[in-house]
Formats: structure tokens, sequence, C-alpha cells
């Protein structure tokens, strides 16, 4: 189980979260929403322990991780593979480099099976035929795409956060990245593999994730599924998720 528990956290004077509180099950699909600034990407580097807050507790299964050590928090992080904004993908290395980038870090397995690992990621996110492409010769979508497999290639996470998966895509190419996230958290709880997304757009929190939770100057506002979201009494949240007619 995730619990944030009151976590307060301010970059210089400026507060980004402000005594935030969830739980969240490894099985769920959550999406949070909020505009630019609002902390959403915090959330993540918070459960990865990549930032620490001020105030507050944040507990992984049972136990507080924000106090534990590099070291200690290992374990802790294996349970998380984390998809950064855009891919991030190492521009030097080719699409087979970048997948088998942390395998080989691990040094756990053999050439022969890296590279068998690295095509069976690759053809499970639907880009196995540019094994051998630089980043820059792919597509935006292509290129989430191997963001994807290489974030799923340090092991077999419980949970995937996704920073601003669709970012920057066209809507054709957005709606297939969705259908790829749907897929990899597919199955019934609590067997299947959960997922967090942060943006800010709606459309595609809608089309993969069954919980919702808005954040407004530091805080959660809404905490629901679509339905009550689509209901919602708050007329700032209302014009938010404007984006969401069509499916009204």
């Amino acid at each position: 189980m995730i619990e944030f528990q009151d976590v307060t956290l301010a970059y210089n004077s400026n507060r980004v979260l402000d005594r935030v509180s969830f739980t969240a099950q490894f099985w769920d699909r959550l999406a949070f929403l909020g505009g630019s600034g609002e902390g959403k990407t915090t959330i993540l580097k918070l459960l990865l322990a990549l930032v620490r807050p001020d105030s507050g507790r944040i507990m992984i299964d049972g136990e507080d991780i924000t106090r534990l050590s590099e070291s200690q928090l290992r374990p802790i992080r294996r349970k998380f593979t984390i998809v950064f904004q855009e891919g991030a993908l190492f521009d030097s290395l080719s699409v087979r480099e970048n997948v088998a980038y942390c395998m080989r870090e691990q040094g756990a397995l053999s050439e022969e099976d890296i590279d068998e690992e690295v095509r069976n990621l690759l053809r499970k996110v639907g880009i196995e035929g540019a094994i051998d492409l630089m980043p820059e010769e792919l597509s935006g979508g292509m290129q989430r795409r191997a963001a994807i497999a290489r974030s799923m290639a340090a092991g077999e996470p419980r949970m995937m956060l996704y920073d601003e998966p669709t970012t920057g895509l066209d809507p054709l190419t957005a709606e297939n990245i969705g259908d790829l996230i749907s897929e990899l958290s597919a199955g019934e709880p609590p067997d299947r593999r959960g997922s967090i997304i942060v943006t800010h757009d709606v459309t595609a929190a809608a089309r993969v994730s069954e919980r919702f939770l808005y954040l407004k100057n530091g805080r959660i506002t809404f905490d629901g599924d679509l339905p009550g979201l689509l209901n919602t009494d708050d007329e700032e949240l209302k014009k938010f998720i404007d984006a969401l007619f069509l499916l009204r």
C-alpha cells in the first residue's frame, strides 16, 4: 500500500504541496490532474524518494521512506518504474542500447540473454523493428514506446509511473500510447500491475485510469471516479475537464 500522510513540500518559498494525504494500492490505476506547477510530478519524485518532504510521512507497504538511506531505498524503488516526460532517451545510444542499459548495469544476464530480453520488451511495446535506430530517427510516439520498454527493463515493477506521457503527441499517437499504458496494467486486482499518470491532459487520463485526483494550490480538491469527475459541482474543476465534453 502507498500512503501519503500530511505531506508538505516547498521549493524555496513556493509551497508546492500542502498537507497532501491519500492512500492507494499497488494495483490501482490513478491519474493526478492539474495545471502546470501544481505538484503533479513532485508526487512521483516523492514516491521514489528523489526529493524528501519538509513534513509528513510517505509509507510504502507500512515502511516510512522519508528517512531511509539510499541503500535502504533500493528495494522500495524496485517496486516502481518511471517513464519520464518526453521519454528522456540517451541520444547517443540506439534503441537496443537504451533498453539494454539497465540490464547491463545490473550485470546479472549474459549478452545473449540481454539481447533476447530487449527484443521481447520492444515486441511488447510494438517497435521491435526499430531496435537499431537512434532516438532522433524515431517519431514522438516511438520514442515514448522505447522509453516504456527501457523503464520495464529494470525488472518487474508493481506499479508504472508516467510523467506527462502524451505531451507533444498528436491525438492519434496519444491514443495509441494510452492503449499501451492500459495493456501494461491489464487484468483484475490484486494481480495486475498498477499505474500512476500525472498529466494536464484529461482525455488521456480518462483512457487509462479509474481514479482521479485533482491538485490545486498544493491540495487535493477532488478524489474520485470518472462519473464523479464529470459531474463535479466544483466550477473551477468543471472548466478544467472541458476537454472531456465528447465523453459525456
